[in-house]
């Protein structure tokens, strides 16, 4: 008997160009924003797909995003008062800080431990 083909060709299982581009498009986002939103559908479609350590860095860009989002518009709504624009700034730092790391594990080949934390 042999053995059925694997879901994911090998050639593939170690593949991290889709993840690197997505970690590097929520970094450019930062400057562009429409480029977060480009990493994010793009987090989407691979996810399924993906070996289950690349999956957790998909994982991890996702929830980056729609955390990003959901305090980008606290910010927004705060900076009427001031806060905001303190809360926008430490945004982009926290995004910043979340994507080096996520690259860091992903450039190791090791999964991302902790993808639903919401620091690190």
């Amino acid at each position: 008997m042999t053995d059925p083909a694997p879901a994911v060709p090998p050639a593939l299982q170690d593949d991290k160009t889709l993840p690197i581009v997505v970690y590097v498009l929520h970094l450019a986002g930062l400057v562009t924003g429409i480029t977060s939103l480009i990493a994010v559908v793009l987090a989407y479609v691979s996810r399924k797909n993906a070996p289950e350590w690349i999956q957790s860095h998909y994982e991890f860009a996702i929830r980056t995003f729609w955390l990003a989002l959901l305090f980008a518009i606290v910010g927004a709504v705060l900076s009427v008062v001031g806060i905001g624009v303190v809360i926008l700034a430490a945004i982009g730092v926290w995004v910043a800080v979340r994507c080096i790391v996520g690259l860091s594990y992903l450039l190791k080949g090791q999964p991302y431990p902790t993808p639903k934390n919401w620091m690190l």
